[in-house]
């Protein structure tokens, strides 16, 4: 009795299955796009001829076909095929999946495919668990990921695989699923005489954008809606599919690559002097649920990097908008995140401060810790004093302008090169005039201490 409900269950499970799951093709020739990877010279064409499979991992955004991809490898390879989801899935169930493997293996001689969707969700200790049987050959390993496997997978696992790159589909692809699922049968549409325009087959490409499945879901979508329609009525326009799908969230995953991606193009427009750029990429990050205290502590960073002395007033701007932004809060603090952008897009560029910071740091790296000259050291002490600390400095404020020409550097950096060096844009040029004076004061000091000494002259002092 059980297994007549389990078949009936399956039966009715594969009737109601959405137009996507009925379309996942069983022969490679109806796989769509991914030519560089199923191709005639594609990297797994052979696989796919039934030639030897190995470990695999399948990185790619949503709806590029990696589980078709995955399932028609299997298929063609002849091993069973076992699949595992990382996210309901933890290392009991993958040790019994690895268990069934050796029995079927020591049986029935049939190896086995593990597919494990969303590798990336898996922990270190899961993906450990991985490394023996993927190693000695009881299973061979395929892996969907949509992060980027050289930070989401273990390195130990990732040297056991290759890692396959798909890529979103393009125009022609995705037409191809149109036609396909427009063609009906019982793969495609259920409601007859579907038809879409140009302007409404425009619209589903722009939603889709580069996603197999939910193109077949809107599509499946808005021939539902059409289903009580006259079936020479029933035409997707991008009307139909605007009002049956609402507005598309974007794609963005606040740990993943587009949330980085986002991120850097906001950063290289700003520093490009782009400000449309700039405001597009606070919104495309906003309207995606960014948290907008991460794109204020960005911009806040790239004013002292790209902008610095240049116009010191991005940085008090930048001050003024993490407050702005953390007492006031979205949506308000929109207003505030594109006057930043703005303002900083436009404001004259300057990595100088940047530059100065790294020239530093490398002088610290190759002389280590130097002695900090004596006459500069604190003697809070009449024992220090007596040790030379602070003897011979020269209160700057006792010498006209406030300056002391004088080297305040260890002495081993005494003919080291500048580490800030001012550009020729906006307030810096001001800044680069003065140090330029001031730096002659000091040459110019040095080498009257470097003079010869006339005995004579000192005989009469």
């Amino acid at each position: 009795m059980a297994d007549l409900f389990q078949a009936k269950a399956k039966q009715l499970s594969a009737e109601r299955a959405p137009l996507p799951e009925r379309m996942r093709p069983d022969d490679p020739s109806l796989f769509v796009g991914q030519d560089d990877l199923v191709g005639d010279s594609g990297a797994l064409a052979k696989a796919l001829g039934g030639g030897p499979l190995h470990n695999i991992i399948l990185w790619g955004p949503p709806g590029s076909g990696k589980t078709t991809l995955a399932r028609l490898l299997a298929k063609r390879s002849g091993m069973a095929f076992e699949t595992l989801s990382a996210t309901q899935s933890g290392v009991k169930e993958l040790r019994e999946l690895l268990e069934a493997a050796r029995v079927r293996l020591g049986a029935e001689g049939k190896s086995t495919v593990c597919f494990i969707d969303e590798i990336h969700r898996f922990n270190k200790a899961q993906q450990d668990a991985l490394l023996q049987g993927s190693e000695d050959g009881l299973i061979v390993l395929i892996g969907a990921t949509t992060e980027n496997p050289s930070f989401e997978v273990n390195a130990a696992l990732l040297s056991r695989c290759q890692v396959h790159v798909l890529k979103p589909l393009d125009h022609k692809a995705l037409f191809q699923l149109v036609a396909r699922a427009l063609a009906g049968g019982d793969t495609g549409l259920r409601v007859p005489g579907v038809t879409i325009g140009e302007e409404g087959l425009n619209a589903l490409m722009r939603y889709a954008d580069g996603d197999g499945r939910r193109l077949l879901t809107a599509l499946e979508v808005a021939a539902d809606e059409l289903a009580a329609e006259p079936e020479d009525k029933r035409e997707i326009t991008a009307e139909l599919l605007g009002r049956v799908l609402g507005r598309r969230m974007l794609k963005h995953d606040k740990k993943g690559d587009s949330h980085y991606d986002l991120a850097s193009a906001l950063i290289k427009s700003v520093r490009g002097s782009d400000a449309d750029a700039a405001i597009y990429y606070v919104f495309r990050m906003l309207d995606a649920g960014e948290d907008a205290n991460f794109i204020v502590r960005r911009l806040a960073i790239l004013a002292s990097e790209d902008i610095g002395n240049a116009d010191p007033g991005a940085m008090n701007l930048a001050a003024s908008a993490i407050n702005i932004v953390q007492f006031v809060g979205m949506p308000e603090a929109a207003y505030t995140l594109t006057q930043l952008a703005c303002y900083l897009a436009l404001a004259p560029k300057s990595n100088s401060a940047a530059v100065a910071m790294g020239r530093a740091r490398e002088a610290i790296a190759k002389t280590g810790e130097l002695q900090v000259p004596m006459k500069i050291r604190n003697a809070p002490t009449k024992l220090m004093k007596s040790m030379g600390y602070g003897q011979n400095y020269n209160y700057a404020h006792d010498f006209e302008g406030g300056f002391s020409p004088e080297r305040f550097l260890p002495d081993e950096l005494a003919d080291a090169g500048p580490f800030y060096e001012p550009s020729k844009h906006g307030f810096e040029i001001k800044l680069g005039e003065r140090l330029a004076d001031l730096r002659k004061r000091v040459e110019k000091a040095r080498a009257e201490k470097s003079k010869p000494t006339d005995p004579e002259t000192e005989i009469e002092k």
